[in-house]
């Protein structure tokens, strides 16, 4: 049930559709934004139930300060880590599980770095079935891991990177029809993340943006957000596209490296290296589909610093209000980068894909910084100095 290969040219199978929806018929049923408001634009039979936890319906934040820091006028950060689990991963999890129960499955299965298992777990206990999380070897934020643990997976650890580990669910979910597979390259997964995209239209006004930048990792996420908008320009619902840039930790840049290249295939890194681990990944299992989705945009792909991102991540937090994980703060780390590619009145969406209570580690607290106050005149006396 697991292989979601291509039996001729091995690539990634994905969804095609070919009939045509006018904006009306694209949305449906509550008036809230949300993953099923697309239900007609995803593979579910229409009397299969849902398995929700409320997915989707992210907000999309307008920039006050990094704007004007980067001279930006229309800058916007679509914050995944409003999603149930804390990130992008549910608008997928919940299509890939609703399609498991259908299937008639039993168990899920993933391999995962974190937010995949923790969103795999969540929906198996939504759904009664059994959740089976295989962890690479290497450190693993432990947000991600405690959530996986608290909604009752079965987490079990290899000794190899996230590549090996996903070779192993792979080739398991593929010999047992019982088994889901629900790492990014099942295009249910693909489908569900895609609203995304949707939403994005529909919350600037029902317009495109000119340039979504977003991090890339094991490189579905941004395949699955530029499908939702060449859906848009077939269904005749838009006639725009933007520009997608993939961002990627100079320690695992991979597509970056493809991208400057012109290469026609993405090089594996042995050993991946980056403060952001949801983007620690030296060989993706998407770059075909990522690739294309950059080149046909007209995009591209650039690496940043895990200074840059740990400097870009505490900025959203202080400046913005908005705290999110280590990778998700790469896009923003990007934008200094991209002045010569894209004008100040261009409207940009950021997209942020998991929270930063998925990492808390990453955040250095000194007690040192935090004087005691016992008393309102010591209280008072802090204060006037203005600490």
């Amino acid at each position: 049930m697991g292989g979601f290969t291509c039996s001729r040219c091995g690539d990634l199978l994905e969804f095609t559709r070919d009939q045509h929806l006018a904006y009306a018929g694209l949305v449906s049923g509550s008036e809230q934004l949300g993953v099923w408001r697309y239900a007609k634009a995803l593979p579910i039979d229409s009397g299969t139930p849902h398995v929700t936890l409320g997915e989707g319906g992210t907000p999309l934040v307008p920039s006050v300060f990094i704007a004007k820091s980067r001279k930006f006028k229309a800058l916007r950060f679509k914050n995944e880590g409003q999603n149930p689990t804390g990130s992008f991963k549910d608008r997928g999890m919940t299509v890939a599980v609703t399609r498991a129960l259908e299937a008639g499955a039993r168990t899920l299965i993933c391999a995962s770095t974190g937010n995949t298992s923790a969103s795999l777990a969540a929906y198996a206990a939504r759904a009664g079935l059994r959740a089976v999380v295989l962890l690479p070897a290497g450190k693993v934020a432990p947000g991600k891991l405690i959530q996986a643990a608290a909604h009752g997976a079965k987490i079990l650890k290899v000794d190899g990177d996230f590549e090996k580990a996903l070779g192993i669910v792979r080739e398991v979910a593929a010999a047992d029809d019982r088994i889901y597979l629900v790492n990014s390259i099942n295009p249910y997964r693909v489908e569900g993340q895609k609203t995304a995209a949707f939403e994005t239209y529909e919350q600037l006004g029902r317009r495109v943006p000119d340039y979504v930048v977003l991090p890339v990792g094991n490189a579905g996420n941004i395949s699955a957000i530029w499908k939702g908008f060449e859906e848009l320009r077939e269904w005749g619902i838009t006639k725009e596209l933007p520009v997608m840039v993939g961002v990627q930790a100079s320690g695992a840049a991979p597509i970056v490296e493809a991208i400057a290249e012109r290469a026609e295939s993405v090089e594996a890194w042995a050993e991946p290296s980056t403060v952001a681990s949801a983007i620690r990944i030296g060989n993706p299992a998407s770059w075909k589909k990522a690739v294309r989705a950059i080149r046909k945009s007209g995009g591209t792909a650039i690496s940043v610093e895990d200074d840059e991102i740990m400097k870009a991540r505490d900025e959203l937090a202080s400046k913005e209000g908005i705290f999110l994980e280590p990778a998700s703060a790469a896009p923003v780390a990007a934008l200094s980068h991209l002045r010569d590619l894209i004008r100040s009145d261009d409207v940009v969406v950021c997209i942020g894909t998991g929270s930063g209570l998925k990492d808390p580690e990453t955040v250095k607290l000194d007690p040192k910084a935090m004087p005691k106050v016992n008393d309102a005149p010591s209280l008072r006396n802090l204060l006037s100095r203005n600490i």
